[in-house]
C-alpha cells in the first residue's frame, strides 16, 4: 500500500519532484533522467517508473530555459540515447535467455509452439510492435524483451528501435516544451499528467478486455 501511494505521489506531482531534483543536483539531473528512462525501457522489473509523463514534464521545464534548469537539445539527445540503449539491453537479455528457453522441454509452464509463433510474429510485425509499443506503458518494457526471446532479426530490431525511441522522446518532450507552460495546463498539470498516463494505458486495457470477452465467449 505504501509503495502504491509513493508511485501515485511520484506520478501526480512529478513536476515538483523533478524541480526538487534539479535544485538539489543541478546538471547531474540529466544523468538521473538518463538512468530513469534507461531502466524503465531496459529492465522488465521497472515498468512502474515514469516514462511518458516524465518526458512531458521535462519538456515543460526545458521551455523555461535557465529558470527551469534544463536545456531542450541536451535533454532530448540524452533521453533518446537512454531509450535506444535501454531497449537494446532489454532485447539482449531476451536474446541471451532465448536459446536456453528453446531447450526447455514442452510442459504445462513452457509452450515451445507459442514461442515459435512469437518468433514468426516478430519477424513479420516486429517493426510496428517495437515502434508502437514505445507509446504504451508496461508493454514498451516487455516488447524488446519478448523480441529478444523470439529472436527477432538483430538488424531489424536496431532500425525500428532507433525509429521508435526518437519518435517517443521527441514527440512527448517537445509536446511539453511547446504546450506545457500554457497557463491553463500549468493550473491543471497534475490532471494533465494523470490524463497522459490514463490515455497511454487505454489501448492495453481495451486489448485486455477484448481478450477476456473472447475467452468468455469461447467458454
Amino acid at each position: 500500500m505504501e509503495f502504491l501511494t509513493f508511485v501515485l505521489d511520484l506520478v501526480l506531482h512529478l513536476d515538483v519532484h523533478l524541480q526538487n531534483l534539479i535544485a538539489q543536483y543541478g546538471g547531474w539531473v540529466y544523468v538521473i533522467l538518463f538512468f530513469i528512462i534507461f531502466a524503465e525501457t531496459g529492465f522488465v522489473v521497472f515498468p512502474f517508473l515514469p516514462g511518458d509523463s516524465l518526458l512531458f514534464v521535462a519538456g515543460t521545464l526545458a521551455a523555461l530555459g535557465s529558470a527551469g534548469g534544463l536545456e531542450i537539445w541536451p535533454l532530448v539527445g540524452l533521453l533518446s540515447a537512454a531509450a535506444f540503449l535501454g531497449n537494446l539491453v532489454n532485447y539482449q537479455i531476451g536474446r541471451y535467455l532465448g536459446p536456453r528457453v528453446f531447450q526447455w522441454r514442452q510442459s504445462r509452464i513452457f509452450n515451445r509452439t507459442a514461442l515459435l509463433k512469437t518468433h514468426a510474429f516478430y519477424e513479420r510485425h516486429g517493426g510496428k510492435t517495437i515502434v508502437l509499443s514505445r507509446f504504451l506503458p508496461l508493454i514498451r518494457t516487455f516488447a524488446p524483451f519478448v523480441a529478444g526471446i523470439g529472436a527477432m532479426t538483430y538488424g531489424r530490431f536496431l532500425f525500428f528501435n532507433l525509429i521508435g525511441g526518437l519518435s517517443w522522446v521527441f514527440s512527448l518532450t517537445f509536446l511539453g516544451y511547446w504546450f506545457g507552460n500554457r497557463p491553463w495546463i500549468q493550473k491543471n498539470l497534475s490532471f494533465m499528467i494523470l490524463g497522459i498516463v490514463v490515455f497511454s494505458l487505454l489501448p492495453a486495457l481495451i486489448g485486455y478486455l477484448r481478450t477476456r470477452k473472447a475467452s468468455c465467449a469461447d467458454a
